[in-house]
């Protein structure tokens, strides 16, 4: 059974008065429906209600996914609204013991919740801000993942996001259920939504970001669906988000963006940096995944040259989280040069690839005129691979000056490094990383004169100061 079944051809033409808004959608039919569910929740004396059950009956559930698909339109949205919808899907949070019912009545208000008015009405109202935080830790998927989709849809309305935000901050349980869910669920498509909710709560507000990278102890995280204490895990929010970039990584390429950038966004803040090279294993598990991604997934060999405008911003966080860490983690076995020569590879070819793609917008420019709304949109794509290049180069200059003779020769046998590879590094890190430049130079020399000899010849500045 589909999940929003599409609603059937009303009849609300024929009773004049009784059209929703603009649409064809009965007010009667929707009034039923909402008297429906009231009575589910607060049944008669001595009735078993359907929020005592576990499970709808079909007609109920039918009728339910029609107005959860019929939600999308803003009339019924505020239909919903004007006849306190919210007030009676609290009811059903609070009583229901039916997952599929819980489900759907959140969805509902998520479609309501993309209107802005209707939007800001369901954000001021505590009671139900609070309810919503707490299913966070409901064991249904499909409920958490509606939960996260309305929750990232408040987060991006300028007009309430900072509500949302206080709120989080201020229920300490949202930080264990987030976490629990990273680090155990295996549905792709909650862990891509709830990665996007953190990313978005760590891009409005670096308070949040701090607390939750220093949090960890142990605490209980309210009523789960049985009204029993639940208590989880000590939680860490690095290895939490390394556990969920593992599960995304193949199936869903966005989902894997997403995890990176909120890496990146951690290592800008020294206590991030921190969280993640002060690790137990001393940032090990984050450097392997990262050197994976970038040496055998992302930008591979046999991929097209534009390969790298598609994975521009994930390889961006990336090589940026790389970065940090080793700039802070010298004397960390992983970084040693002898196993990353691979990596120096990798990061010489992104920037081949991006020399390929600088050369192919150039050509298609000057073969097709393009209108205002075209340039800006390639200027938007340059702009990101200008980002790119810089992190990519600073990582390589950093790397460069680490080699040693050995290290040199292991790169020249292993073919990561030869005159073409030299070449591409050196145009693009000079005159920016002209030390850098030098330094690698002259243990190469030692490696291989000959080589150094040529490159020397191709890039005079550097002959001049040797």
């Amino acid at each position: 059974m589909d999940r929003n079944p599409s609603p059937p051809s009303s009849e609300a033409e024929e009773d004049e008065g009784d059209a929703v808004g603009g649409t064809v959608y009965s007010k009667h039919w929707l009034f039923s429906i909402l008297t429906r569910l009231i009575e589910v929740i607060s049944p008669e004396q001595g009735e078993p209600g359907e929020g005592e059950r576990t499970e709808l009956d079909e007609e109920m559930e039918n009728d339910i996914c029609k107005v959860w698909d019929m939600s999308m339109d803003e009339d019924v949205a505020l239909f919903l609204q004007e006849f306190n919808a919210p007030d009676i899907f609290m009811g059903v949070f609070a009583k229901s013991k039916c997952p599929r019912l819980t489900e759907i009545c959140v969805g509902i208000l998520g479609n309501m919740a993309c209107f802005q008015d209707i939007c800001m009405s369901i954000s001021k109202d505590e009671n139900l801000g609070q309810v919503l935080l707490q299913r966070l830790c409901d064991s249904d998927s499909p409920t958490l993942l509606e939960i996260s989709r309305l929750l990232l849809t408040c987060l991006s309305q300028p007009e309430v996001a900072n509500v949302w935000v206080e709120r989080i901050r201020e229920s300490p349980s949202v930080f264990d259920c987030v976490c629990f869910i990273m680090s155990s669920s295996t549905n792709v498509e909650l862990l891509v939504k709830v990665g996007e909710v953190v990313d978005k709560l760590f891009d409005l507000d670096e308070e949040l970001m701090l607390n939750w990278i220093k949090n960890g102890t142990c605490q209980s995280v309210g009523p789960s669906i049985d009204d029993s204490p639940e208590e989880l895990p000590d939680f860490k929010i690095v290895p939490c988000i390394l556990e969920a970039a593992k599960q995304v990584r193949s199936d869903n390429p966005e989902g894997l963006d997403v995890y990176m950038h909120i890496l990146q966004l951690l290592t800008t803040v020294d206590e991030g940096i921190q969280a993640i090279v002060q690790a137990p294993d001393g940032g090990k598990e984050t450097w392997s995944l990262l050197y994976d991604l970038v040496c055998h997934e992302l930008c591979q060999p046999d991929d097209p040259a534009i390969v790298v405008q598609e994975q521009k911003t994930v390889l961006a966080s990336i090589l940026s989280v790389l970065s940090a860490m080793f700039a802070s983690q010298t004397e960390q076995e992983y970084v040693k040069m002898r196993k990353n020569m691979p990596l120096i590879g990798s990061l010489i070819r992104i920037l081949q690839y991006m020399e390929g793609c600088g050369k192919r917008s150039v050509d298609d420019s000057k073969e097709s005129k393009q209108d205002e709304t075209g340039k800006a949109e390639l200027n938007e794509e340059d702009f990101h691979l200008k980002i790119l290049k810089d992190i990519c180069c600073e990582l390589l200059s950093n790397m460069l000056q680490e080699l040693t003779k050995e290290n040199i020769l292991e790169g020249l046998n292993q073919g990561h490094l030869n005159e073409q590879t030299c070449s591409c590094a050196f145009q693009n890190l000079l005159p920016l990383y002209f030390t850098s430049v030098e330094s690698f130079l002259e243990v190469l020399r030692e490696a291989d004169q000959t080589l150094a000899d040529n490159l020397e010849k191709r890039f005079p500045s550097l002959k001049v100061h040797t």
